[in-house]
């Protein structure tokens, strides 16, 4: 099993106010999965993105990434998770404006110290991925929303992560250019068998998944499949 949440409580402290975010939510995703997270504000989605990003931690219960249990860990030792075995898609983009669309897509591999030869040959290869080739040296202002977001989905699969977490990936997008990113995230499931978690309000977007997890105050109010999970057979593993 990737991720297993079980019995997870996120407690905040707004001085004299106690926030559940959590309330003893379980929860558990197998390798190769696509799953849609939705749930209305504040009904704890963002908070349970944030504990399997390693981006937080939660006040109690247990939540294990590829068997390591993560909870109590350093933030040195989250950072490195984050790093190896995490890639992360959110809403706005997160591009450096005066950066190129290769140099933004080098970034992780920057902090992983892999030599500059070896950052612009996977980070061609990651837009080449996305239906960026021909557009490395572009810089964010010379980028429609939609090639934007595929400049951060290349930035968050360079350093070959095991888990994609994508916040409303398509929160910014017009319907075409959403539909653009979310056949991206499709094939990546389905041809690659990329793990996806996806955060999203939208019914539309939502039916991309292979399963939908509706988070109501806290808990896990309805868990569905829609198809099989994706698997990669032996010789592509």
């Amino acid at each position: 099993m990737l991720i297993e949440c079980q019995d997870l409580w996120k407690i905040y402290r707004l001085g004299d106010v106690e926030v559940q975010a959590l309330r003893g939510l379980t929860l558990s995703i197998e390798q190769g999965e696509f799953v849609a997270i939705m749930g209305a504000s504040g009904s704890g989605k963002s908070t349970l993105m944030n504990i399997i990003g390693c981006l937080d931690q939660p006040t109690r219960g247990r939540y294990s990434l590829n068997g390591v249990d993560v909870a109590g860990l350093r933030s040195d030792q989250l950072a490195e998770i984050r790093n190896r075995q995490i890639g992360f898609v959110f809403q706005s983009f997160n591009l450096i404006p005066r950066t190129s669309a290769l140099e933004n897509a080098q970034l992780p591999l920057f902090y992983r110290g892999v030599s500059l030869r070896e950052q612009r040959a996977m980070a061609t290869s990651a837009l080449s991925r996305v239906g960026l080739q021909g557009r490395e040296g572009h810089y964010p202002t010379q980028l429609s929303g939609g090639q934007q977001q595929r400049v951060a989905i290349a930035r968050a699969l360079v350093a070959g992560p095991s888990l994609l977490l994508a916040d409303e990936p398509t929160g910014n997008l017009d319907t075409e250019s959403s539909r653009e990113i979310m056949a991206i995230l499709d094939a990546l499931n389905k041809e690659q068998g990329m793990t996806i978690i996806l955060v999203t309000h939208e019914t539309d977007i939502a039916a991309y998944a292979g399963r939908e997890v509706v988070i109501k105050d806290g808990r896990v109010q309805s868990d569905r499949q829609t198809r099989p999970v994706a698997r990669l057979s032996p010789s592509g593993a």
